[in-house]
């Protein structure tokens, strides 16, 4: 397993209560020595007792014990201030921006320059939207580009398989690289790895408690957001599915929702797999159809309208690498 002293230490900064990603990033650039870092968290705790050098390194090794335990299961942890840590897409506020990630697989697949999409929905589609999602996955892939999903049953396993198939996927995860989550697709976890994709996740310990749990899968469903320059959504009950529709004993709300709430604030553009002719009465596209209403910020797609995502996707990265590229030769 990989990992820099930088990484080290903003995984031990996180440990101290109160401090949280904002903090973070606030006040740590990357690389600062330990009798910096400690500073700042005293003038964080002003009020209460003075942290020492000593007590930092105590946490610091703690850590490093457990993440011994990992070397076979993980290939690194990378954080910022680390050369390849990953930039996100979007505007995102910092409390919400990553400030560390452990993978296995290729973590190059993050990189600003990839062309990235994700592909999320429920879990229980019908043969239909299968169907229809491996289309819009087929053509994805074809154009050289990377899917992103979570991992979950249904149209999350659908994107990494049929991504799979010619191409490469990441899959973000809500628990630790040995802790599979859901554990019937750690066999498609490991596949992902083997066939050059990317497995990430924001911890390396298993969560405490159901509440913990869920506040993880929020935490996935960001991430799968701000790692892409388009979402799409395949299919998905809304909030409200429940109650419109009758179906009371049935949990239809997904993380879906929350993925494409967080693609709207960080104005990553959103897309979705809708049909007014076929799908105006299937419970199943109701989140679909209500982003559709909610404004104009949303594509239905189509091929025409695909083809325009990637052709958009591509051109503005060719223009950064062209800016990039520009500026280097006049530094020199």
């Amino acid at each position: 397993m990989i990992y820099s002293e930088n990484a080290i230490n903003i995984l031990t900064v996180k440990t101290y209560k109160g401090i949280g990603g904002a903090w973070i990033v606030k006040n740590l650039k990357g690389n600062e020595n330990e009798d910096v870092i400690v500073s700042l968290l005293n003038c964080k705790y002003r009020q209460t007792e003075s942290i020492t050098i000593d007590d930092f390194k105590s946490r610091k090794n703690e850590i490093e014990e457990k993440l011994h335990d990992f070397k076979n299961i993980c290939d690194g942890l990378i954080a910022i201030g680390d050369k390849n840590f990953p930039q996100y897409r979007g505007n995102v506020k910092q409390s919400e921006q990553p400030i560390f990630l452990f993978y296995k697989g290729d973590i190059d697949l993050l990189n600003i320059n990839n062309n990235n999409i994700t592909v999320i929905g429920l879990l229980n589609p019908d043969e239909t939207i299968e169907s229809r999602e491996r289309k819009v996955a087929e053509e994805i892939i074809k154009q050289d580009i990377t899917i992103v999903s979570g991992l979950a049953f249904g149209c999350d396993s659908i994107a990494h398989q049929q991504a799979m198939i010619g191409g490469k996927t990441i899959a973000i995860l809500p628990s630790p690289l040995n802790d599979i989550l859901p554990a019937k697709n750690n066999g498609l976890a490991c596949e992902i790895v083997e066939k050059g994709g990317l497995l990430i996740t924001e911890y390396y310990e298993k969560f405490k408690s159901k509440m913990e749990l869920s506040s993880r899968y929020k935490e996935r469903d960001r991430l799968q957001a701000l790692f892409c320059d388009t979402i799409i959504l395949a299919a998905s009950y809304a909030q409200d599915s429940a109650t419109r529709w009758n179906m009371y004993d049935k949990k239809l709300d997904s993380g879906a929702r929350l993925a494409m709430e967080y693609a709207k604030n960080y104005k990553i553009p959103r897309a979705v797999i809708y049909n007014e002719n076929t799908d105006i009465n299937n419970p199943m596209f109701d989140l679909n159809r209500q982003l559709i209403n909610e404004g104009n910020d949303v594509t239905i797609l189509t091929t025409n309208n695909l083809k325009k995502i990637i052709n958009k996707i591509k051109e503005s990265k060719r223009n950064k690498l062209h800016k990039i590229e520009l500026l280097n030769l006049f530094d020199k």
